[in-house]
């Protein structure tokens, strides 16, 4: 079943592809954008454009850019966005964000829970750095290891090497020698993962449910299961997500 399939199926009830509420986003999008009544920003990994869509209709000035690889999650971005009456505040690119380039510079460039495109924190940010404007702001979402991982937990996460991450004083470390300063951060609290998880799986195992004639239904609800497996079984409580603002020295 194809990936990105499984990926849009499965944030059916929980757009943010990430461990992050609502009300967690609000927040971060509220610091992101504060003090700028208009702007410019760009999603690297826009997906379904759940991020960009809720800065602009908070902020009515502002316009965004959203890049990404998958052709029918961009769609439902637009239709978001048409649904909230932003549409004509928003560019949607069909590219490999490693690849995007834009003659003006951006005020936010948000990167959350995408940053495996890029090969890890690091190359995000140096790929973020590319688009950001002098002044401008930096959102990004990064895994780190709560405490020293498990087999289980780094099977779970697909065979991952204890090296992938680090813990969370490591981690904004590298970002501070990296010659960025977090002004601000939020760390994904325990009943976020689980929610998160369990609407991913969720919605993905109903989906299979209410559609047992469809050629991906058997893949899907294998999906869900396997994937709720390498959870519960394997990283919860020993993998952390952090969501920092970031601005350049």
């Amino acid at each position: 079943m194809d990936r990105q399939r499984i990926s849009r199926l499965a944030h059916a009830h929980h757009p943010i592809a990430a461990p992050l509420t609502d009300e967690s986003v609000a927040l971060l999008l509220e610091r992101a954008t504060a003090g700028a009544a208009d702007g410019r920003a760009l999603d690297l990994g826009c997906g379904e454009g759940a991020w960009l869509v809720r800065a602009l209709a908070a902020r009515p000035r502002w316009r965004a850019v959203g890049v990404d690889l998958d052709a029918a999650a961009l769609t439902r971005a637009r239709e978001a966005a048409t649904a909230l009456g932003v549409v004509r505040r928003i560019g949607l690119h069909h590219v490999d964000a490693r690849q995007f380039s834009s003659v003006e510079p951006f005020d936010l460039v948000l990167c959350v829970g995408a940053t495996h495109a890029f090969g890890g924190l690091l190359p995000t940010l140096a790929a973020a750095r590319e688009h950001l404007a002098p002044g401008g702001r930096v959102l990004v979402g990064e895994g780190f290891w709560e405490r020293e991982p498990s087999r289980a937990a780094l099977d779970g996460l697909g065979g991952a090497a204890r090296d992938d991450y680090a813990d969370l004083a490591t981690t904004t470390d590298r970002v501070l020698a990296d010659g960025w300063t977090p002004v601000s951060g939020y760390v994904s609290s325990r009943q976020e993962w689980d929610d998160y998880e369990f609407a991913w799986t969720g919605a993905l195992a109903e989906w299979a449910l209410e559609h047992p004639d469809d050629p991906d239904a058997a893949a899907a609800r294998e999906a869900a299961d396997r994937h709720r497996r390498e959870w519960l079984h394997g990283y919860r409580g020993e993998f952390g997500f952090v969501t920092y603002l970031l601005r350049r020295d």
